[in-house]
């Protein structure tokens, strides 16, 4: 990518809408599960040292894409079967406190500003999309399951040196957690894990791009944690909804965010 502005991604994440104190606020956080609470004390703070971090060239865009899609939040369906109770609490808690629509508003500004845009990448990077998505047809050719993408996922990982530390199945996506061999290339000038995130994941947005056409949600490496290991997971595409992506106006539409 060309680059996030640290000062765009300052005055996006300085509007988070604080919750208020008072009787209201515990009523409508009680409905979220504690979630709202959840958010204000523990993964807004955290957000802001990653945003210091990011300005100060020390953390990457990914890292912090990475918390804020670990963003507290309520679940208002099961893959495409809505949860109708959630969503009422979540109607309930947007009629108490004004709060709870105002986040969802900035949680997907938030979200499209660390996104990738393709209209950003940079030369080098859209090449290695278009890589990524040629090499996908040939990869995936006849796989129409999960089990059968990340079988062939896997093999495309090793193909490059990545080692494979473990496979997992849960609610029918296909995890698979491995260790990237190039996270300390160019550390010393880039970051870590730059050439892992910045740059070979763009093959991987090739893929992502492929297999979403063909109704397959591949949900490629972020920022690995600090011990090294990064995770990938394949699933059926399906359009599970959440709080705060989904806006309390849209859950009755099935459609995320405002």
């Amino acid at each position: 990518m060309e680059g996030l502005d640290p000062d765009e991604l300052r005055r996006v994440v300085a509007d988070f809408p604080a919750p208020p104190d008072g009787d209201r606020f515990d009523r409508a956080d009680g409905l979220l599960d504690g979630a709202y609470g959840a958010m204000a004390e523990i993964w807004y703070p955290e957000l802001e040292r990653l945003t210091a971090a990011y300005a100060d060239g020390d953390v990457l865009r990914e890292r912090v894409l990475e918390h804020v899609e670990s963003v507290p939040s309520v679940r208002l369906s099961d893959g495409a079967a809505p949860l109708p109770r959630r969503r009422e609490a979540l109607a309930e808690a947007a009629s108490i406190l004004d709060e709870v629509a105002a986040v969802s508003t900035w949680y997907s500004e938030l979200r499209a500003l660390l996104g990738d845009d393709p209209d950003e990448l940079t030369r080098v990077e859209r090449l290695l999309h278009d890589v990524g998505y040629a090499l996908a047809h040939v990869l995936f050719l006849g796989a129409s399951t999960p089990e059968q993408v990340v079988s062939r996922l896997r093999v495309a990982y090793r193909s490059v040196g990545v080692r494979i530390d473990d496979t997992d199945s849960e609610r029918g996506a296909e995890r698979t957690t491995f260790t990237c061999p190039y996270r300390d290339v160019a550390a010393g000038q880039y970051g870590e894990r730059w050439v892992c995130h910045e740059k070979l994941d763009r093959v991987d947005d090739g893929y992502v791009t492929y297999l979403a056409e063909r109704g397959i949600d591949y949900q490629r490496p972020r920022a690995c944690p600090r011990g090294g290991q990064c995770y990938s997971t394949v699933a059926c595409d399906a359009p599970e909804q959440w709080w705060p992506k989904t806006a309390p106006e849209a859950v009755d539409d099935g459609v995320d965010g405002p």
